[in-house]
């Protein structure tokens, strides 16, 4: 089993939920989180911004501060990433700079608190 972290745009989540539902992945978690990309950034401002200095911190503006963004944690049997992944990718993809990023990490097992089931038959399961 895998999970699949998911960074979309906070415009995009019920599209996201919506149609991960309809490929028969209903079970998920999500959070509110603050980010941004790699693009855009000048690193040695940046630096200097962390490090107090007046001069780069009124260079760098608002265009470097952190953006809303929402986090999906998805757990699915092996042999629904690939569909996870596509379809959040086809809901989120508008080929611009801050669509997202998807994460997948292997994961060991899945435990029902309520049941004591472990394994693979506690997650969404297709067909």
């Amino acid at each position: 089993m895998k999970e699949i972290m998911a960074i979309v745009r906070m415009n995009a989540i019920n599209k996201t939920k919506r149609a991960l539902a309809d490929a028969g992945i209903s079970s998920m978690t999500a959070r509110d989180a603050l980010g941004r990309g790699k693009g855009l950034v000048d690193l040695q401002l940046l630096e200097g911004a962390e490090k107090g200095y007046e001069e780069a911190i009124s260079q760098l503006g608002s265009s470097q501060r952190l953006i809303p963004k929402r986090i999906l944690f998805i757990i699915v049997p092996d042999k629904l990433v690939s569909k996870t992944v596509k379809t959040i990718i086809k809901v989120n993809q508008t080929g611009k700079p801050g669509d997202g990023k998807i994460f997948v990490n292997p994961i060991m097992d899945s435990i029902s608190v309520r049941t004591g089931v472990n394994g693979d038959s506690t997650l969404d399961e297709v067909e």
